[in-house]
């Protein structure tokens, strides 16, 4: 098989390199059409590559992000082609806002962009069944036309590390990510002013977020700006336990968030707010430890489970990594793909 992906998609970004390096894994022939110039240019340079490549492909993904070069791929392309839509354009500018389509010009310029790509495209990759549900019914695509793929992680990145007995006290509870609504950053800030007499101890890894709290003198957080990816596992494999999401907005309930992923694949016990989409992979008590969604409360409570609990802990890490090595490695999710193409 011969696919061209195609797009002015993030090539450092986690789906795009985990289907990629996937997919030549088992063996497809990927040619990459794709370009970094910015404004119009970047369309123009799509164009003149395309003519090169447009012989010696069987189909085309676009890749993430990529509405506007969806559009242009089916003007360039007759052939099959799967739009990895992964995430709304208009649901992350203005969806947790819960704004009109109508509200003002660009939120409808993102809505059109979002729903033409997906008329245009022949397949369509989302995430999560609940994803999938959310764009059938924002912008009235035939479920037929989607393919759940979930997001895994790249294995050859992201790995357990040798455990190092460097004679820590603190249970130690990582957490990575940005300040926006879906993390809900608030409540892992309010969980640790409720155990700061616990003896546990927060890493939180966030430029924005050390910058809002950094200076309000938590004494059980340790802020960290943002690091290279390539560093992430180091830091997630001094913990005990790896923190999710927990804002308990709509798209925080439609999404497995790529950090859990990497946390299982580190082979750490995971803590993530209750949704019915993180139980499209993951069972409570089992591989995960799931809690209220926007609840301090609660999260405090689950932390400290976990931390008296050390035969949960190991059962919920083993576990969870035993579910990454059978079904979100790169190979495997690509794999998975495979048989929709």
């Amino acid at each position: 098989m011969r696919i061209c992906y195609f797009g002015i998609y993030d090539q450092k970004y986690s789906r795009n390199r985990i289907l990629i390096n996937g997919l030549r894994k088992n063996g497809v022939e990927i040619t990459e059409c794709h370009s970094n110039q910015q404004g119009i240019g970047k369309y123009v340079d799509l164009i003149k590559k395309h003519r090169q490549v447009k012989d010696k492909y069987d189909l085309m993904i676009v890749g993430f992000p990529g509405p506007q070069a969806m559009i242009l791929a089916r003007f360039l392309s007759r052939k099959k082609i799967v739009f990895d839509a992964f995430a709304s354009l208009y649901d992350s500018v203005y969806g947790e806002n819960n704004k009109s389509i109508f509200s003002n010009a660009r939120a409808f310029y993102f809505f059109f962009l979002d729903k033409s790509a997906c008329l245009f495209a022949d397949k369509i990759l989302l995430d999560t069944n609940s994803h999938i549900d959310y764009y059938v019914q924002r912008f009235k695509i035939k479920k037929e036309k989607f393919i759940r793929i979930f997001v895994g992680s790249d294995d050859s990145i992201i790995y357990p590390q040798k455990e190092e007995d460097n004679g820590k006290e603190e249970f130690l509870v990582h957490f990575h990510g940005l300040y926006t609504p879906l993390q809900g950053v608030e409540h892992i800030i309010g969980a640790a002013e409720i155990l700061k007499d616990e003896n546990i101890k927060f890493n939180i890894i966030g430029g924005k977020i050390k910058d809002k709290w950094g200076d309000k003198g938590m004494k059980n957080i340790n802020f960290f700006s943002w690091i290279p990816y390539e560093n992430l596992g180091a830091y997630m494999q001094k913990a005990d336990v790896c923190l999710g999401i927990f804002g308990g907005t709509d798209k925080a309930m439609r999404v497995i968030p790529n950090k859990l992923y990497e946390a299982l694949a580190m082979r750490r016990a995971v803590i993530t707010g209750i949704s019915d989409t993180i139980q499209e992979l993951l069972t409570d008590k089992e591989n995960v430890l799931l809690c209220k969604m926007a609840s301090a409360e609660d999260l405090a409570g689950k932390i400290l489970e976990l931390k008296n609990n050390a035969e949960l802990r190991t059962k919920i890490a083993e576990n969870g990594y035993r579910v990454f090595k059978e079904r979100l490695f790169p190979k495997a999710i690509a794999k998975d793909l495979i048989k929709y193409l």
